[in-house]
Parts: C-alpha cells; sequence; structure tokens
C-alpha cells in the first residue's frame, strides 16, 4: 500500500540509533582468569621470564664438563691378576728328563700289525693328463645299487593319495549336486489333482467374470476385466498343455 502525501513527510527526521543491549559478562569469569594464570608456565607469557638470574661466581671453567672415573675400590686394588698363558722371560725349562721309550722298535711293530692303506680308484682324462679321483667324478655308478633306487618315495604316493582322495570328494560333490538340480516326473495322479486344481481356478474367475456389471465405463473396472481375462487365458493354456501331454517332468530348484 503506497503511503500517502503530506507536507510533513518534507520535514527532516531525526536518525533514531538502535540501543545495544549491554554485553553479556560471565560470572566464573574472575576464577577461570584465576585458573589460567596459575596453570600458564613463566616461558609461555610476553616479556623476560621471572626466573634468578645465575651468579657471576659460577663461571664456566676449564674441564668441568668432562666425565670423571669413579674412585677406585680397595677390593679392586686387592685383587690379583689373572695367570698368564704365555711364560714369563724370568722362566726356565725343566731339563733332565729322558724316556726309556723305544721309539723305533714300537715303530716297526705298528707298521708290521697294522693293516694296510687301501689305495684310492682314480682316473686319468689322457694319457699325460692329471689325476682325479674317481669316487667323486660320477662315473661310479654308486647310485644304482642302492637298495631305493627306483622306488617311489613316501612323500610322493601319501600326496597322490591325497589328491586322488580330494578329486573322488569333488566328484561325488557334483554328482549330488546334478542329483538335487535333476528333473521330476510327474506321477498319474499328481498329475490328475494338478489338472482339476486348474480347472477349479478356471470355474473361480469364471464366476468373478460374470458377476462383472454390463456397462464397464471406469478405468478400474476396465483393469479388473483385463486382469480377470489374462488370468482366464493363462489358466486355458495351462490346461490345454496338462490334457496334451501325460508324460510331464519338473525341474527341481
Amino acid at each position: 500500500m503506497a503511503a500517502q502525501e503530506s507536507v510533513y513527510n518534507l520535514l527532516p527526521r531525526l536518525e533514531e540509533k538502535p540501543v545495544k543491549p549491554p554485553r553479556y559478562i560471565s560470572t566464573f569469569r574472575p576464577s577461570v582468569k584465576l585458573e589460567i594464570e596459575q596453570s600458564k608456565a613463566q616461558w609461555k607469557t610476553m616479556g623476560p621470564a621471572k626466573v634468578a638470574v645465575p651468579s657471576p661466581k659460577n663461571f664456566l671453567k676449564k674441564h668441568s664438563k668432562e666425565p670423571t672415573l669413579p674412585a677406585r675400590k680397595k677390593e679392586q686394588e686387592s685383587k690379583k691378576l689373572p695367570a698368564l698363558s704365555v711364560p714369563r722371560r724370568t722362566d726356565r725349562p725343566v731339563m733332565g728328563i729322558q724316556s726309556k721309550k723305544n721309539f723305533i722298535k714300537t715303530n716297526a711293530v705298528a707298521a708290521i700289525t697294522g693293516l694296510p692303506k687301501k689305495p684310492q680308484h682314480i682316473y686319468v682324462d689322457r694319457r699325460q693328463g692329471d689325476k682325479y679321483l674317481l669316487e667323486t667324478s660320477g662315473l661310479v655308478p654308486k647310485y644304482i645299487k642302492k637298495k631305493d633306487y627306483g622306488v617311489t618315495p613316501k612323500y610322493v604316493t601319501q600326496r597322490s593319495e591325497e589328491t586322488k582322495k580330494a578329486q573322488e570328494e569333488y566328484e561325488n560333490s557334483v554328482l549330488e549336486y546334478l542329483k538335487k538340480k535333476a528333473m521330476k516326473q510327474l506321477s498319474d495322479e499328481e498329475r490328475e489333482c494338478l489338472l482339476q486344481g486348474l480347472k477349479k481356478n478356471w470355474e473361480e474367475v469364471y464366476r468373478e467374470f460374470q458377476c462383472l456389471s454390463v456397462e464397464i465405463d471406469t478405468i478400474p473396472k476396465k483393469l479388473y476385466k483385463g486382469k480377470l481375462e489374462s488370468q482366464m487365458k493363462q489358466l486355458e493354456h495351462d490346461i490345454d498343455v496338462i490334457e496334451k501331454h501325460k508324460v510331464i517332468y519338473i525341474a527341481n530348484e
């Protein structure tokens, strides 16, 4: 609505400034301020920290920061030094000890009674070639003459049995799954019962269709009529299929 014209509107008006409400001050402000001052460290305040000034007499002295060893105890002084494994320079060997053993005779007896040394089997690659040990060359058929040569190891047979058992279990599980999914044949009694049930359902739907009004002028009536007609067509198709085929199979879900 437009304002009415008046001469008084031409007069200057004083601007009325809105009065601000008083600023809110919490009643807990002094206690909070005191807690903050007490918990604040000296080095977190502005300006120099209020700490004691070091005395000029306690100046840094030479070698004052070097680590010092602890004083030696008397127990350590009283301990004896360990025995040396090396003989001292002043030690003298024991002299004058003689043995009555006849080394020549003992060596001759040992050579006579001892077993002869078996010669090592060697091979030479050529006429003026070097000699090599025959056992480590791979030319001696020692692995073929072993008792377990050609025998299948136990771990291989065990592994093959485990794999065979696992394969059989898998095949059995697949067969069971296929049996469950296999198709089931309907018996004559079940087929006749199913046919009678479909005919009964068709009669009920047909009775509802006959009960419809003659004049169908609304959308719900049209939709209901179309629904009943589709149900009757589906039931007639199912009845026709069951009557034509005497053997019927049903897949298990």
